[in-house]
């Protein structure tokens, strides 16, 4: 199984997506490549590609869907309860159609549904991924605060990096904590990775609901 872990910038901010792969083998996703600055049409083709060698499964750090009426999704409101539950901040669960998150939503949206629509070999298996609440709710409550400063602290993300080996990512670059993104990416596949092994369970999940919520939630 390939697992792909990407984490979404809003439309025009090609700069701050991120997309991972990784390859699923005894018990280990093993690093294949990492890509930085890159645009939809990109992200359809590697997972395309990828999907042509076998099953994939992509954790999106994106809203995946909107409240009809706007405000908080029902996943949105347990997560935030989950993770302030756990020692997080709530501020970083917002509702997707908040100002500030509309354009993300809309990537999010749009990307979800084109990858549908793929000339895919193998199945394509597609969930939302908090990549914050992934890292803190498999850290010890003594380490938290390494995800509580990671977006602006290098240390933190230094020892992220470390503790992802622990998780059983192998291979990563050594580069990958220059920027919180990199790490994000990395994260959003560790939380598909345990989504869809039926050996591993994900911290918190929250099941898709259609028409309007097509994708399951997860961390």
């Amino acid at each position: 199984m390939r697992v792909i872990g990407i984490d979404l910038a809003g439309p025009s901010n090609h700069k701050d997506t991120v997309l991972t792969v990784f390859n699923q083998q005894n018990g280990q996703l093993n690093f294949l490549k990492l890509i930085r600055n890159i645009g939809d049409l990109d992200i359809l083709k590697e997972i395309e590609a990828q999907s042509q060698l076998d099953e994939v499964v992509i954790g999106i750090d994106a809203p995946l869907s909107y409240e009809d009426g706007g405000g908080d999704r029902q996943g949105d409101k347990q997560l935030r309860q989950y993770i302030v539950s756990i020692g997080m901040r709530p501020g970083s669960i917002m509702p997707p159609t908040l100002n500030r998150m509309v354009y993300l939503t809309l990537r999010g949206i749009k990307l979800s549904r084109e990858i549908g629509n793929l000339a895919a070999r193998y199945p394509i298996s597609i969930v939302e991924v908090h990549p914050g609440a992934v890292i803190g709710s498999r850290l010890l409550e003594r380490d938290l605060e390494y995800v509580l400063s990671y977006k602006q602290v290098l240390s933190a993300r230094t020892w992220i990096r470390d503790w992802f080996a622990e998780q059983k990512l192998t291979k990563l670059p050594v580069f990958i904590d220059e920027e919180s993104h990199l790490i994000d990416a990395c994260a959003a596949a560790l939380g598909a990775w345990h989504w869809k092994d039926p050996s591993l369970q994900p911290k918190w999940s929250f099941p898709p609901n259609p028409p309007l919520h097509p994708f399951g939630y997860c961390c």
